[in-house]
C-alpha cells in the first residue's frame, strides 16, 4: 500500500525548516520493507556518530562526518520522500530503542547529537523558527541590555578565541540550568542566575529541549510497547523490532572473499596471527578441553561459523570437530548427530541455508550461561583475565590501559579496535565490527609485511 504523502516541513513566520522535531508519530501507512530499510539507514548514521565520538573525533570533524553520514544514508530516489523517510525511520527506531534503559540511553544520546549537527546547518532564520516551535519564552536581549554587559561578553569571546560581539549580534538571556554544557565549559557569561548565549550557541539550548522531549517520549513508547504493541504485532513487527538493535550493517562474511581457503594444518599459525580475541579464546579453549570436556552449542556455533567465514573447507571442518567429539561420543554418534549440524551450517543439509558468521553486535549481546565460553571477552572477562589475554596477544603497556578504558565505558568494539591496532601496529579507522573483518584486515597486513620482507 502506498504511504500517505506528507512533506511535514516546519513553517513558522514563513520560514521553512526541514528538520523535524518528532513530536508525534506520522499518520502514514508504511510498507513493511520500508519500515526495516529506513530504520537500518538511520541506524548507520547513529552508529557512525557513536563510533566517531567514542574514538575522540574533534568537534569540527564530527560536524562534517555527521552530515556526510546523513547525506550518504538518508537519501531517497524521490526527493519528495526524504522528509518522510526521516520521520518514519526515527519513529521505527524509537520503538526499537524504547525497550530497555540501556537502549533508551544510547538512542537518546545519539539522536540528540544528530539533532545538534543538523540544527547547526540550518540558516539563522530557520533556527529561530525552531526555537519558536519549542515555545521557548526567550526574546533577544535589547540593545540597552547588550551594552550593559558587552564588556563581559567580549571577555568570554576572547577566552574562546572568537571575535568580539557587536550590537548586530543576537543574544538571549536564559536560566543557566538550561544550558549546562555551556556553563560547564565556561563558555557563557552568567549574571544573577541567567546565561547570555549568542545565536551561535542556541543549539545547546534547543538540544536540551529536544533531549527532554525525546526522553519523556521514549518512556511513553516503552509503556505502549510492553502493554499493547508487542503482543498485537508478535507475528509481524515484533521480530523486526527486536532484531534491529543488534543488526549488523557491514559486509557479508558468509563466504571468504579475499583470501585462499585455510587448511587444517595451517589453522594453529593463523589463529595466533589473525584471530580476534573472541575466536582465539574459543580456539585455544577447544584445544585445551579436548581431553575431558567440549565446547557447548553456543561456542561451537560462534567458532564454527567464523571458521567457515575465513575459508575452512567443510571436510576440514568435519575433521576439526571430529578430533574432539569422536573420542567422547564415538565416531558413529559423531557422524549421526554432530556432523549433521556442521554440514547444516555449510548449507549442505536441511533448507540448504548458508549460515552467516556472527557479528560483533550479536556476540556482545549474547548471554553465556554457566559452563559456556562464547560471547565477547571484553564484556564477559574479568579485568585480570582480560589483561592476561591481551598480554598473551602482545598488547602491553599504555595500550592495555587504553583498551581497559574503553571496556569500562562499555565500548567493546572500540576496545577490540585498539587491540587490533596494538597487535598489528596499524590504524583501523573503520573500527572492528565483525570477527571475520578482524581476520580479513589482519591477513591483509600480514601479507603486505611478508611481501615487503621478501
Amino acid at each position: 500500500m502506498e504511504p500517505v504523502r506528507s512533506q511535514r516541513k516546519l513553517i513558522v513566520n514563513d520560514v521553512v525548516s526541514t528538520l523535524p522535531l518528532y513530536r508525534s508519530a506520522p499518520a502514514l501507512e508504511v510498507r513493511l520493507e520500508e519500515f526495516e530499510l529506513f530504520a537500518l539507514d538511520r541506524l548507520r548514521v547513529l552508529k557512525g556518530i557513536s563510533d566517531a565520538l567514542s574514538r575522540g573525533r574533534k568537534p569540527e570533524e564530527m560536524d562534517k562526518l555527521a552530515i556526510d553520514l546523513w547525506k550518504t544514508n538518508m537519501r531517497h530516489p524521490q526527493s519528495s520522500e526524504v522528509i518522510n523517510k526521516d520521520i518514519i525511520s526515527h519513529f521505527v527506531l524509537r520503538l526499537v530503542y524504547c525497550r530497555t534503559e540501556d537502549l533508551r540511553k544510547w538512542f537518546l544520546s545519539m539522536e540528540t547529537a544528530l539533532f545538534r549537527y543538523r540544527f547547526k546547518r540550518e540558516k539563522q532564520e530557520a533556527q529561530r523558527a525552531l526555537m519558536a516551535e519549542f515555545d521557548l519564552p526567550y526574546k533577544a536581549v535589547s540593545s540597552s541590555e547588550f551594552e550593559s554587559v558587552k564588556e563581559k561578553l567580549v571577555l568570554v569571546s576572547r577566552s574562546l578565541g572568537q571575535s568580539s560581539p557587536t550590537a548586530d549580534d543576537i543574544f538571549f538571556k536564559v536560566p543557566f540550568e538550561e544550558v549546562p554544557e555551556l556553563v560547564a565549559g565556561r563558555r557563557v557569561f552568567i549574571s544573577k542566575g541567567h546565561a547570555y548565549i549568542a545565536m551561535s550557541q542556541v543549539v545547546s539550548l534547543v538540544a536540551t529541549q529536544f533531549r527532554s522531549h525525546l526522553s519523556k517520549a521514549l518512556i511513553l513508547t516503552n509503556r505502549k510497547w510492553t502493554t499493547t504493541i508487542a503482543a498485537q504485532e508478535k507475528d509481524r513487527l515484533t521480530p523486526i523490532v527486536e532484531a534491529l538493535s543488534s543488526s549488523y550493517l557491514g559486509p557479508d562474511y558468509s563466504q571468504p572473499k579475499e583470501f585462499a581457503q585455510i587448511s587444517l594444518k595451517d589453522i594453529d599459525d593463523v589463529a595466533k596471527s589473525s584471530f580476534p580475541p573472541c575466536m582465539r579464546h574459543l580456539f585455544h579453549l577447544f584445544e585445551k578441553l579436548r581431553e575431558d570436556h567440549h565446547l557447548k552449542h553456543g561456542g561451537r556455533m560462534q567458532l564454527g561459523l567464523f571458521l567457515k567465514g575465513v575459508g575452512l573447507k567443510l571436510d576440514d571442518a568435519l575433521a576439526f570437530w571430529k578430533a574432539e567429539f569422536s573420542r567422547k561420543v564415538g565416531a558413529e554418534r559423531f557422524d549421526k548427530e554432530y556432523s549433521y549440524s556442521i554440514r547444516h551450517n555449510y548449507g549442505r543439509e536441511g533448507k540448504r541455508t548458508d549460515y552467516t558468521p556472527y557479528s560483533c553486535q550479536k556476540i556482545i549481546s549474547s548471554t553465556p550461561g554457566v559452563g559456556d565460553h562464547h560471547g565477547c571477552p571484553y564484556r564477559n572477562f574479568s579485568e585480570e583475565n582480560l589483561r592476561a589475554a591481551l598480554n598473551k596477544m602482545g598488547v602491553t603497556g599504555r595500550a592495555v590501559g587504553d583498551v581497559m578504558d574503553k571496556v569500562r565505558n562499555r565500548h567493546y568494539q572500540l576496545a577490540c579496535t585498539l587491540t587490533f591496532e596494538a597487535v598489528h601496529g596499524s590504524s583501523c579507522d573503520a573500527g572492528i565490527n565483525h570477527p571475520n573483518q578482524y581476520f580479513s584486515d589482519s591477513q591483509k597486513i600480514m601479507q603486505s609485511k611478508n611481501q615487503s620482507a621478501a
